[in-house]
């Protein structure tokens, strides 16, 4: 059976909520996000210096997701009701029933807290058993430690490293770690991923 393309839809969790990205989390996003260099330092965009840099990124954005390339979305802390965080698809193909999880980026303040974990669990949750999806998959920079071990994580196989992947915005050229989960991986994944939100 092939799968279904991704669309914009919100997904609610205990702790936050990815609904479809929109200009309006501009603001929140610049308040809880800003210019913090470590939450920049992997991302292959320029460093945002004011609120109007974090709107052009989020035009950005939202343009791939009109040309139907992307499904943008913006994670939302239930507690404070403000946005922390983008999550999105990419690459997908309903034929070839696979999708990217990426161009993720959160506020320190919630870094090693529930919201990754529970972003990835909607969305893995989503693609795996209402799109169908045979495969999804993530890539990161070859040097970012974190998001590889937090990839790994999840329940996420190491596939290997292409070189000489993507021109940074500084001008050097990244390496980039790609890593994969299986439909048939996602039932002991889940279940993993359930019992580390269930310990808080």
């Amino acid at each position: 059976m092939t799968a279904k393309l991704p669309a914009p839809v919100t997904l609610t969790g205990r702790h936050i909520r990815l609904e479809p990205l929109e200009r309006r989390h501009c603001g929140d996003l610049w308040a809880t996000v800003g210019s913090d260099p470590e939450v920049w330092r992997w991302i292959p965009v320029h460093v945002p210096a004011a609120e109007a840099d974090m709107g052009a990124l989020l035009d950005a954005r939202l343009a791939e997701a009109a040309a139907g390339e992307s499904v943008y979305f913006a994670a939302v802390d239930l507690a404070s009701g403000r946005a922390v965080g983008v999550t999105g698809y990419h690459d997908f193909s309903a034929e070839n029933e696979y999708l990217e999880i990426g161009g993720t980026w959160y506020a320190r303040s919630v870094w090693r807290t529930a919201v990754n974990t529970e972003a990835k669990l909607l969305l893995l949750t989503h693609a795996f058993e209402d799109l169908g999806m045979g495969r999804v998959f993530w890539k990161t920079d070859a040097r970012n430690e974190r998001s590889r071990n937090a990839i790994l994580r999840l329940g996420a196989r190491f596939e290997g490293v292409h070189r000489r992947h993507r021109l940074r915005p500084d001008g050097t050229w990244r390496d980039s770690a790609y890593f994969s989960m299986l439909t048939d991986e996602w039932p002991a994944a889940k279940s993993r991923l359930v019992e580390r939100l269930s310990r808080g």
